[in-house]
């Protein structure tokens, strides 16, 4: 679609005869300039792989952070129950 677009046909061309919309049809060529380096006004391809995957990677570390959390409240809550070593209670 991106190249018909380049080679002179129009979005809404393409749309009545493939199905997508235009709108759609308009957005995968400007995704395809930002990932050529044609355009600088969005995340290209790849930098938007990357951004999900930085989430997904924060998403699990503060799992991970909240479960360490309460695993240390719930150890320090039994160590308290038990008198240390060498104390004479």
């Amino acid at each position: 679609m991106v190249d018909l677009v380049r080679a002179g046909r129009s979005a809404e061309e393409l749309a009545k005869e493939f199905e997508p919309t235009a709108k759609s049809i308009r957005d995968w060529v400007a995704q395809a300039d930002r990932d050529g380096g044609r355009r600088a006004d969005g995340l290209t391809s790849a930098e938007r792989e990357e951004l999900v995957r930085l989430r997904r990677e924060v998403k699990q570390l503060k799992l991970e952070r909240e479960i360490l959390s309460k695993a240390a409240a719930w150890f320090a809550r039994e160590t308290d129950a038990i008198p240390p070593k060498g104390s004479s209670s």
